[in-house]
């Protein structure tokens, strides 16, 4: 049996800035997280989109349509703790990351893939010294361990927001090249998924798509646009 989610208990939604950044407050008293921490944004732009959130309650108070409180409160709360483990994700993604494993057949599938994907291999490449390679099937990849190493250190390069966005984005596509490329503004949050969903894309096209897998990518595609608008607010 589902919980009943708590009622609005607020009127007005503001933002205000103080030594610890942009805080959100409710009935002019600041949001905690889960941790009981201050809710407190880097900028005025990410305090405003988790205002609007916030704002947008009615009756009901629900989480799930609170993407980017959500980003914010494991940034906060969970990514300073943790970053060991983020960066080591990072740098696992990076050794099985989707942009290395194309299609044998059909080709235009593979031409597909090619088109999308290595553009932003040669961009990584270029910009962090994650030089991967390669491949058509689906055998495991040999990847240089320096270039894994080099995922890991443009991770731990991230402030914790960054960092968060990153290895959020980097789940919901599969690859830490797409991630990086979304934190660094190479892609939007809209082409980092297009580019993720190439393969399942290509057999929509063919085969079609049930509702029930429409449904999952458009969560997916939601909580990813959630990651590229928080990043679009820390520049």
């Amino acid at each position: 049996m589902s919980q009943p989610r708590p009622k609005r208990f607020y009127s007005s939604v503001s933002v205000a800035v103080d030594g610890a950044g942009w805080r959100v407050l409710l009935d002019g008293r600041p949001i905690r997280t889960p941790a009981k921490a201050v809710l407190a944004a880097p900028t005025r732009a990410a305090a405003a989109l988790i205002a609007a959130e916030w704002d947008a309650q009615t009756d009901e108070v629900r989480p799930e349509t609170m993407p980017v409180t959500r980003l914010m409160n494991v940034a906060i709360d969970r990514t300073p703790l943790t970053r060991p483990d983020i960066i080591a994700e990072a740098r696992r993604y990076a050794g099985t990351d989707l942009l290395c494993y194309r299609a044998d057949a059909p080709a235009e599938l593979a031409a597909r893939q090619a088109v999308a994907w290595d553009p932003l291999l040669a961009w990584v490449a270029a910009a962090h010294g994650v030089a991967l390679n390669a491949a058509q099937g689906v055998l495991a990849i040999a990847q240089d361990e320096a270039a894994l190493d080099a995922a890991a250190q443009a991770a731990a390069a991230l402030d914790d927001v960054r960092l968060t966005c990153l290895t959020h984005a980097t789940a919901i596509a599969g690859s830490a090249v797409i991630g990086l490329a979304l934190v660094a503004g190479r892609i939007d949050a809209d082409d980092a998924f297009r580019i993720s969903r190439i393969d399942e894309d290509f057999q929509t096209e063919r085969w079609g798509e049930d509702a029930e897998a429409r449904v999952a990518a458009d969560a997916r595609r939601a909580d990813m646009a959630a990651g590229g608008a928080l990043l679009e607010t820390l520049s």
